[in-house]
């Protein structure tokens, strides 16, 4: 490492010198250790000359060669090796002059279970551990339900647990409504229900028109057959294969699998939009903002985006592209490599494709241009915000906080958090009540709570106060009293400088007439009509949601809980498979030992652990 004293190229100029031509990757790290930049290089010596050269750089590259105090540098043996390790390093570091990736969930796909006799179809996410055929990925989870609930009403297939499926005595309401055809209770053959679900993969696998042709036959030869119940029936699962082909708007003909990305940059921002076709489908698209600036290229963004977007997923057959980027060679061979097999990256011209990526341009402008609108509506909101609470500064970081319980049972502590580009919920955090010596519904001992384990983690992850962790405004919902009892937290922990503000409804409770508090001023209100007093209310409904929200979910689990759930080594698959055996957690209290071993998936040991679980006489 070099003296911290010592910074710029004049530093990089001495590593240069110890530096051979591998291929690797390097890291640029501040005076206080800070990564400040990830590269790649297939010859470090040649990459890492560049900077230290004293001019010649553009201004972003500029500040970080000034910043850079040391440097670290890992060797591979390929370039393509280089390059996912640069990307990976990058989603974990997330350094200052990097192009981030800043939202990068997984995604949902349709999974078509093979552990049971009578298959279920249902919305997976995660690692694909659970037995089956997988279909995906779609958008979100809003194209996997639409898709879901038209293939329910064409393929008749269950989405129902194993467990409900063993228990049902009768057909559900999704027999009734013509959505399932009750496997459940005998109403088809396994073979007829099987025939079906190959119909349903078939059509997940682009082969639709195959499918329309059988059903169609089917309808006429019940119309023959004068079974014209039956032939409605064929008749309606047709009109709901068409709904679904038409609800999918792009169902290209001659781009079986792609991925189609498309960038666009105004003012240093950018927008990339990605459209998921799969087998000849459009199974949605996703929108992405990743973190760029004023001097970096399209070039130098979509080869970032690549990279780190598919880090953790499985690429298509075809990535096709709105601009070059500089390696695309390596970039595919990384991606081939990551896949197992060949993937293309295309910058289409003419034709379908080129329509294709031209369609995901057009999103990709028209939805930064609505989030560069929104982003400036908010910066305004901000700054009135900071005037009428009489800030130093428009806050980066609001965060908001709401309690959610009944009558003090399944308390939980809710926070939200709000910046510049709207609601980060990424930041959101719930807090479970664990105080002991509260009385039931004490509100103000559960705001105690809450604010004292959410300062406390403060000091300890961000004592300096670098890593932005630290809110700019705190809005508590409540008045005096939960002002009062926020200040006491604030003295104890010897934290002044958070502007906090409680946010109380007024006299009669009615949204608009909300009444603001801080500590040692007269409460005071804003207008009516006053656009801060709206986003104030926005963001506490928005806490209020959350919390409710968190709460609904904790006494959901604790109404589901069974006194299975104190039993060591009995997980969910095995309390699954003992209700499903026995009915109840009740008749497993009561079963003998040589029933409980007869259970699948428990073993001899775990039945005695059962059993003296429940008759223990000590």
């Amino acid at each position: 490492m070099q003296n911290d004293s010592k910074t710029g190229y004049a530093v990089i100029q001495d590593y240069v010198r110890r530096l051979d031509s591998s291929p690797g990757v390097y890291r640029m790290l501040d005076s206080e250790s800070r990564v400040l930049y990830v590269g790649k290089a297939r010859n470090l010596k040649a990459r890492v000359s560049n900077y230290a050269r004293p001019s010649g750089h553009s201004g972003r590259i500029a500040r970080m060669i000034a910043d850079t105090a040391s440097m670290m540098f890992l060797t591979t043996r390929t370039e393509t090796e280089a390059l996912l390790l640069e990307q990976n390093l990058i989603k974990q570091l997330k350094p200052k002059f990097n192009v981030l990736l800043r939202d990068d969930k997984s995604f949902p796909n349709i999974l078509v279970a093979k552990d049971h006799a009578f298959p279920q179809i249902k919305k997976h996410r995660g690692a694909k551990k659970e037995k089956g055929a997988y279909y995906g990925p779609f958008a979100s989870a809003g194209a996997v339900n639409r898709t879901l609930n038209q293939l329910q009403k064409v393929f008749l297939l269950r989405n129902c647990t194993d467990a409900m499926f063993s228990s049902r005595s009768r057909p559900c309401l999704l027999y009734q409504i013509k959505r399932c055809s009750a496997p459940c209770v005998g109403h088809i053959s396994e073979a007829d229900y099987a025939a079906s679900v190959s119909d349903a993969e078939r059509f997940l696998s682009g082969k639709s028109t195959n499918v329309q042709e059988k059903l169609a036959k089917e309808m006429q030869a019940a119309s023959e057959d004068m079974e014209f119940e039956r032939a409605a029936a064929l008749r309606d699962r047709i009109r709901a294969l068409t709904q679904v082909q038409s609800v999918q708007g792009i169902n290209p003909r001659g781009t079986a699998e792609a991925d189609v990305v498309a960038l666009h940059m105004e003012h240093g921002h950018a927008c990339v939009q990605v459209f998921f076709i799969r087998a000849n489908q459009n199974w949605g698209n996703r929108d992405f903002y990743p973190r760029a600036g004023a001097d970096i290229d399209e070039a130098e963004v979509l080869e970032a985006f690549l990279g780190q977007f598919y880090d953790g997923k499985e690429p298509p057959r075809q990535i096709l592209l709105s601009h070059p980027i500089e390696d695309a060679d390596l970039m595919a061979q990384a991606l081939s490599e990551k896949a197992g097999r060949k993937v293309e990256l295309l910058v289409p011209k003419r034709g379908e494709k080129a329509e294709l990526v031209e369609g995901a341009v057009r999103n990709a402008r028209e939805s930064l241009g609505r989030r560069m609108a929104e982003s400036q509506a908010q910066t305004k909101l901000l700054r009135g915000l900071a005037e009428a609470f009489e800030l130093e500064a428009p806050p980066n970081r609001v965060e908001v906080y709401d309690n959610s319980h009944i009558q003090g049972t399944n308390a939980v502590g809710g926070m939200i958090v709000a910046g510049p580009e709207g609601f980060m919920k990424n930041q959101y955090r719930k807090f479970n009540i664990r105080g002991e010596d509260l009385t039931p519904g004490d509100d103000f001992g559960m705001m105690k709570e809450v604010l004292t384990r959410r300062l406390k983690r403060l000091l300890k992850e961000d004592p300096d106060r670098e890593k932005g962790l630290w809110p700019d405004l705190m809005l508590i919902d409540g008045g005096a009293g939960q002002v009062s009892a926020v200040q006491e937290i604030m003295q104890e922990l010897g934290v002044s400088d958070v502007p906090f503000v409680g946010v109380a409804k007024g006299i009669d409770r009615d949204a608009g007439k909300e009444e603001f508090h801080r500590p040692g001023r007269r409460p005071f209100a804003l207008r009516m009509n006053d656009p801060v007093l709206y986003f104030v209310q926005r963001l506490r409904d928005e806490a209020h949601r959350f919390a409710i929200g968190t709460h609904r979910a904790k006494r959901s689990k604790a109404v589901s809980a069974t006194p299975l759930d104190e039993i060591a080594g009995v997980g969910a698959t095995r309390k699954r498979a003992l209700l499903a055996h026995f009915g109840s957690a009740k008749a497993v209290s009561r079963a003998n030992l040589a029933d409980l071993k007869a259970v699948e998936g428990i073993s001899d040991t775990l039945a005695e652990t059962i059993y003296d679980h429940f008759h223990d006489q000590g």
